[in-house]
């Protein structure tokens, strides 16, 4: 590729060499580096790439994107070899990265319906419900987001919330190939911060909610930096879904020209709103129903539960009427829903208890999800669960305390005790439960702890594995092992069950 083409949407000085240089590859990482080359220099928090010049020279770097010009002399790189060289200077090299990654993949973003959500809590859970409404219609979807980038159902790692450019437009690509017709994303403040979705216009943006977060070292200054950073993604679309119950939407979209607004306060001034949001418990579906009205006057079942959980439905709900999807496929999307790790009902086990996985794992997010099944009225509130190890204590004695108040029985066990024995972390948790009098029992391996749930929960109990959610290892002493809860489950009630067959 021509480097005229990769830097076509820059505004930049030529220092010196030719922009009509064929470049091989583009990157910020200097170990990346081949014969070819455009290196990025990128000002991180902890290195600045332009300490890393000589080692992408030295690696066959022909472009170099710079903010500062480099002295060659100071840093005893010989005249010849820097004349070889093509430098770029810009403004903002992350900037840079942005619009040349897309250029680089071929724009495959421009080929797709691309769906953004911004917002404190519920993206993912949001992010999922859109993904099923989409595919309930017929189309492929990809996905960005906290748990990962999937490609239809092809998971693929990440290790942000929303990727660094290269990685997000590499992504683009891929699920452009793989015939994907919409993308639904997670972006997060700190990605707007830096640049990484910069030149990408969304055809859907939505706006989830907003409270005080990332604030803090190498994230965001105050409040007013966060929710500035979160603005701007709203200057990357023409039609924003908000939740009308946020005082923020207003600012967020004040620039906007179509805005479709959700309450599920029952606002009746929002385009879209919930009333009589009720539990619905049976064999196969814990979650609720509610009625909606405004543009579309429907029942509705979600299958997640939680009252709080209507709000990101409502979102996914107007986004999906808005761009055109027909209510058949919105409930059945709903319906159908599940997000790994979060609030997860585990199927095939309707015949001997209602268990379910999440990633609860501090103080905080136990309470959140115990009492909301608590609402259920199940017989017994069950919850297994750990702590990590080498991490605060306080923490363990906070879930123990929680656990102990909320549940009719903690299951104590491991989750990730790192180098930290499993006993000292589970004796911490203990005296948070005892302090409450909470009723517990300990079971150390966390395998034989699901086990001894599967053998022992009744039909009328709800049983919480906290802690692990979408993670699918165990880390002991600096090693991880290969752990899905899921898997553990089903394995060992399919041995219950042909079991059972033998002796019948």
């Amino acid at each position: 590729m021509i480097l005229k083409e990769l830097i076509e949407k820059l505004d930049y000085e030529l220092v010196c060499g030719d922009i009509d240089t064929d470049i091989s590859s583009i990157t910020s990482d200097s170990r990346k580096v081949v014969d070819g080359t455009a290196f990025i220099c990128i000002k991180g928090y902890q290195s600045d790439g332009h300490a890393y010049i000589g080692k992408a020279i030295e690696n066959g770097a022909t472009a170099l994107i710079v903010m500062d010009v480099p002295d060659f002399e100071a840093m005893e790189i010989e005249p010849h070899v820097a004349a070889r060289l093509t430098i770029i200077q810009v403004a903002d090299t992350r900037l840079a990265l942005a619009y040349m990654s897309a250029a680089y993949f071929g724009y495959p973003a421009k080929d797709m319906e691309m769906i953004a959500l911004t917002g404190t809590k519920g993206k993912t859970t949001t992010a999922h419900m859109i993904k099923s409404i989409l595919e309930a219609a017929g189309n492929k979807v990809g996905m960005i987001g906290t748990v990962g980038a999937f490609v239809g159902d092809v998971k693929y790692p990440t290790n942000n919330t929303t990727p660094e450019s290269y990685e997000l437009h590499s992504l683009f690509r891929q699920m452009k190939d793989a015939g994907c017709t919409h993308v639904v994303m997670e972006v997060s403040s700190q990605a707007l911060k830096l640049h990484r979705t910069a030149g990408i216009h969304y055809d859907y943006a939505l706006f989830l909610n907003l409270s005080p977060d990332h604030i803090g070292p190498n994230e965001h200054a105050d409040f007013n930096e966060y929710r500035d950073c979160k603005k701007m993604l709203f200057s990357q679309t023409d039609k924003a879904i908000v939740n009308y119950d946020d005082e923020n939407w207003q600012y967020m979209t004040e620039n906007v020209k179509d805005v479709a607004t959700t309450s599920s306060q029952g606002n009746s001034e929002a385009d879209y709103y919930s009333t009589d949001i009720k539990n619905i418990w049976r064999p196969g579906f814990l979650g609720v129903d509610f009625k909606l009205h405004g543009k579309l006057e429907e029942s509705m079942e979600l299958n997640i539960p939680g009252a709080f959980n209507v709000e990101n439905a409502l979102l996914a709900i107007a986004f999906a009427h808005e761009s055109g999807i027909a209510y058949k496929d919105i409930s059945e999307g709903l319906r159908t829903v599940y997000v790994k790790g979060r609030s997860q009902l585990v199927k095939g086990t309707e015949d001997i208890s209602t268990f379910i996985i999440d990633y609860a794992h501090n103080a905080l997010s136990m309470e959140n999800i115990l009492t909301t099944l608590r609402t259920y009225n199940p017989k017994r509130l069950i919850c297994m669960f750990g702590a990590g190890g080498c991490r605060a204590r306080d923490r363990r004695f906070g879930m123990g305390r929680v656990s102990g108040k909320l549940s009719d029985l903690s299951v104590v066990t491991m989750d990730n005790p790192r180098t930290e024995p499993v006993a000292d972390i589970n004796a911490d948790i203990v005296k948070g439960i005892e302090e409450v009098g909470g009723k517990y029992i300990v079971i150390e391996d966390r395998r034989e702890a699901i086990h001894y749930l599967i053998e022992n929960a009744n039909k009328d109990d709800i049983v919480v594995f906290a802690g692990k959610g979408h993670e699918e290892y165990i880390e002991i002493n600096n090693q991880k092992f290969d752990f899905s809860e899921e898997q553990v489950v089903k394995e060992y009630v399919e041995k219950k069950r042909q079991e059972n067959a033998e002796q019948a």
